[in-house]
């Protein structure tokens, strides 16, 4: 059995990144899943910040700057502490020393648009059978709301197409993705594509984050 890589998109919007100092603080754990992309770590921030970055309920992407212009980023669930100093972003010591080799450090904090995370055999044999279009809660990553299924791809990069259905792989002709981009207008190609329904030949499941109204993370 296969485990899922799960992409998760999130089309809340967003709002410029804002510098922030992050702080590595061991009094926030770093779990065994956690450090194995199974589940997001922890970023405590203010009130303030969640504000600015409508971080209520949402994942914070930091940037750390590097030398020759390559950036570590991090994605971490975002949970609001009272008492931690404006525009200042703690994450589990261990995570930022592992990633950026420092105890503090300068980052670009932002509200994540996008991220992955691995699901564990049980988890992703749950999803086996499930369709495009269908829903799964969206406590199997740590948040409120649905995920939303809008396609996925098999272990030779086949993409899922919604109107081909059960979990079967065919030829179709194309007019656009997913599967195809055409060149030209009107151009159109036979591809190699999978169905609408999840098997255990798929290794990544694309899904869209739906919150309930209101919710917050307080």
């Amino acid at each position: 059995m296969p485990e899922f890589k799960l992409v998760i998109s999130d089309p809340a919007p967003t709002t410029p990144p804002i510098k922030v100092k992050v702080v590595g603080d061991d009094k926030i754990a770093l779990s065994k899943e956690q450090k194995e992309g199974r589940k997001l770590p922890i970023a405590e921030i203010p009130r303030s910040l969640a504000e600015k970055l409508n971080l209520f309920d949402g994942v914070i992407v930091l940037k750390f700057g590097k030398e020759g212009d390559k950036k570590v980023k991090l994605h971490l669930k975002a949970i609001v502490k009272e008492g931690i100093e404006e525009n200042t972003v703690r994450i589990p010591q261990d995570l930022l020393a592992e990633k950026v080799g420092e105890t503090e450090a300068e980052a670009e904090a932002s509200r994540s648009k996008a991220f992955q995370l691995i699901l564990d055999e049980d988890t992703s044999r749950k999803l086996i059978g499930m369709r495009i279009g269908e829903e799964i809660d969206a406590t199997i990553v740590g948040l409120n709301g649905k995920l939303v299924i809008k396609g996925g791809s098999d272990n030779s990069g086949f993409p899922m197409r919604p109107e081909l259905p059960g979990p079967v792989k065919k030829k179709l002709l194309l007019s656009g993705p997913p599967g195809y981009h055409p060149r030209k207008r009107g151009e159109r190609r036979r591809k190699m594509v999978r169905g609408n329904t999840i098997d255990d030949s798929i290794v990544q499941v694309n899904v869209v984050l739906v919150r309930e109204k209101g919710a917050e993370n307080k």
